[in-house]
């Protein structure tokens, strides 16, 4: 997933009507904890469902759900959707990963040679689970994108590894040890990215208890605001499509995205790829599959932009004007 700047197309210069829906920041406490989102610094020792479930009796809603499990023994960045929000946590489902890892090798390695075999490690590469893992042992491909070493001392090896989602970080550094000839094995792993989301702006649990506890206490939300980031913000990774008032309750009831809606979209994105809705006012609609890429979106007039997938919006937060050939709401008009 590109998390770099993309540029924006306006196909339609249009305003939103300030009598429907709201901008995110608008949103009171209570409805910001419902749209929520967060970046945990999981620990070591818990799983992440149980993180998870702790999210949940922190903030007393009624689910919480993470992307991206993590072994207990594993620590590091852990994005967990809050209530509402866990409907579209399928915006990270093929999120890269990198990792920073300890690596103990069993004989003494050539730190050039294992330089060498690191970078021919880089690119598509066959991964079978490892015998614990929760899903169905087939050989699969994945894709490494960077392999570096950044410390050795001895038979222990600090590595940073950028991953395709789904890549195993044990399995990768035991086929290391195979290739040297020594064998080798994963000692401590720490997740320092999923996507966009980096441990820079993780928060830990106690936080995100010190958060809600100010705001229950003092009526203060503004560390709570800081912790939980509203659910927009999932769909960073993602190329976003801007649409008409006219077009919002549509995709409410899982209608697909046709060309009439569009007033504005990131590109570039290709058939196939996963795709934000986003109101005039910023608000997250839900998740899409694009079903034609960003170049001939710019031509369209007609058609299906875009199939919906997941939406996080209740239906009526917009009028339904689709149903009645909806008209646009102009600026200044």
């Amino acid at each position: 997933m590109k998390c770099g700047s993309r540029e924006v197309f306006v196909k339609l210069e249009e305003g939103t009507n300030p009598q429907w829906g709201k901008p995110p920041s608008s949103r009171s406490a209570e409805e910001h904890i419902r749209y929520s989102f967060l970046i945990l610094d999981k620990p070591r020792g818990p799983t992440s469902h149980e993180v998870a479930a702790w999210v949940k009796k922190i903030l007393g809603v009624e689910r919480a759900g993470h992307s991206g499990t993590l072994d207990p023994k594993v620590s590091g960045v852990l994005p967990v959707a809050v209530a509402e929000g866990t409907k579209v946590l399928m915006a990270l489902s093929r999120a890269d990963k990198v990792y920073i890892a300890v690596a103990k090798f069993h004989g003494d390695v050539d730190v050039e040679n294992l330089r060498r075999v690191l970078q021919e490690l880089q690119g598509e590469i066959y991964q079978k689970p490892p015998l614990r893992s929760a899903v169905k042992r087939q050989l699969r491909t994945r894709r490494v994108y960077s392999l570096e070493l950044l410390e050795l001392d001895g038979r222990y090896a600090v590595l940073k590894m950028h991953v395709e989602a789904g890549t195993y970080a044990r399995k990768l550094i035991h086929d290391l040890g195979e290739i040297l000839g020594v064998g080798a094995n994963m000692r401590e792993l720490r997740r320092v990215a999923v996507s966009c989301f980096t441990e820079d702006e993780a928060v830990t649990l106690q936080d995100l208890a010190d958060a809600y506890y100010i705001w229950k206490k003092y009526g203060d939300d503004t560390y709570l605001r800081r912790v939980l980031l509203p659910i927009e913000e999932i769909a960073r990774p993602l190329p976003k499509i801007w649409v008409r008032d006219s077009a919002v309750d549509a995709l409410c009831n899982g209608a697909p995205l046709a060309a009439p809606g569009v007033a504005k979209f990131e590109h570039p994105f290709s058939r196939g790829d996963l795709v934000a809705y986003f109101t005039l006012k910023g608000e997250l609609i839900g998740i899409g599959r694009a079903l034609v890429d960003s170049e001939e979106v710019k031509k369209m007039e007609k058609g299906l932009v875009a199939r919906t997938d997941r939406v996080v919006m209740p239906r009526g937060t917009y009028p339904p004007m689709w149903r009645r050939g909806g008209k646009s709401f102009k600026s200044g008009t």
